[in-house]
């Protein structure tokens, strides 16, 4: 059955590959690949294929962050300052919990336009979490903090910065001892573009006609925390036995991340602390 919805799927929406897995009662059950990985030198995907993310890093970020909660490391109800002193002051107090719940103001990524650097971005950083914040930093918030939802990647390299501040380790490294290692996600890395990354999958995009072709290119440097890791479905699978097992937050602390907040101004949407 699952083969065959697998099969469905990519007939009709012409994707090159994907990777399954299933969990049931906390245990990975059954794992494959199915498609290519790289059509042009037909390696198929399997279940240790990596791709990116995308958005899903911010839940791998919020888990990160609430261990540091866990530990009395990090207060979400503080300015983001006390941890993140290289994003300036905005009127209003803008707050970790506010921040991983997009409740800040804090813009997403511009439109479509030519004069901004993020799109088609080329750039690689070496200091990731500086180079995102510079991109937004110094912009007008779209509401007062805690009034509005405006879902933002750009906030979750905020939230790199203060996890940084809090924990006195890189964002990335504290990922790796305290979130990654744990769960026992052996292949998730940041999809850095120079790197000579392991089963990382070569990256598609589809024309208008339907087309499949190459990817722009793309560096996500600027973006880690929310939105710049690879994984497997393998590993994906293992996060979330380990969410669920309790193995990297007590249950108490995974329901607060998972409790969604509520705007002080127009409609809850369900999406809580890095998860919807």
């Amino acid at each position: 059955q699952i083969e065959a919805a697998v099969s469905k799927f990519m007939s009709t929406t012409h994707v090159p590959g994907l990777s399954v897995a299933v969990v049931e009662n906390a245990e990975l059950e059954w794992a494959e690949g199915f498609g290519f990985a790289d059509l042009e030198n037909h390696v198929p995907a399997t279940e240790y294929t990596l791709y990116r993310l995308a958005s899903i890093s911010k839940s791998l970020s919020a888990t990160g962050a609430m261990e540091l909660v866990e530990k009395g490391k990090l207060d979400l109800d503080v300015p983001v300052q006390t941890y993140c002193p290289a994003f300036p002051p905005k009127p209003g107090v803008i707050t970790t919990r506010l921040v991983m719940g997009h409740l800040a103001g804090i813009r997403h990524y511009k439109s479509n336009s030519q004069d901004d650097p993020e799109i088609g971005n080329t750039k690689h950083f070496d200091d990731p979490i500086q180079a995102g914040l510079d991109f937004f930093k110094n912009d007008p918030l779209l509401s007062g903090p805690g009034k509005q939802y405006h879902y933002s990647t750009q906030g979750y390299t905020l939230v790199g910065c203060v996890m940084q501040g809090a924990s006195g380790a890189k964002y990335t490294e504290y990922m790796r001892q305290n979130v990654l290692q744990p769960a026992g996600m052996e292949h998730t890395v940041v999809d850095d573009r120079f790197a000579i990354v392991p089963y990382r999958t070569r990256f598609y995009q589809k024309t208008e006609s339907g087309t499949v072709e190459n990817a722009d290119f793309l560096d996500s440097s600027y973006k880690i925390p929310g939105g710049g890791w690879v994984s497997s479905v393998a590993d994906m699978a293992r996060f979330e036995i380990a969410i669920l097992n309790g193995k990297l937050l007590k249950p108490t602390t995974r329901d607060l991340m998972w409790t969604p907040l509520k705007p002080s101004e127009g409609q809850p949407n369900g999406y809580a602390l890095g998860w919807g």
